[in-house]
């Protein structure tokens, strides 16, 4: 995959499945995850060099991007204004 103008193609971190007191979480109450490892950057916009870089892990909005399946394996795409921290 190569994503195409400032938009970057992020791989999920798996939702928690235990809490931390080890209390198993059943698929329904899963909250959808908020971090993942940057898989793809395009090349940016005309004059804006791309600040993140494949294998960086981000945090993003709780809504950002457009779910796809490619694969077998599930994937987000949106644009690096949405990504809100490199970790």
């Amino acid at each position: 995959m190569k994503p195409i103008n400032d938009r970057v193609v992020i791989k999920p971190a798996k939702a928690e499945e235990k809490t931390k007191g080890g209390i198993i979480i059943p698929d329904t109450a899963k909250e959808k995850p908020q971090r993942g490892e940057v898989i793809a950057v395009g090349p940016g916009k005309e004059g804006n060099a791309m600040t993140v870089s494949k294998g960086d892990v981000v945090l993003y909005g709780k809504y950002a991007g457009q779910e796809l399946e490619y694969k077998g394996d599930n994937y987000l795409i949106m644009r690096e204004d949405d990504i809100l921290v490199i970790l």
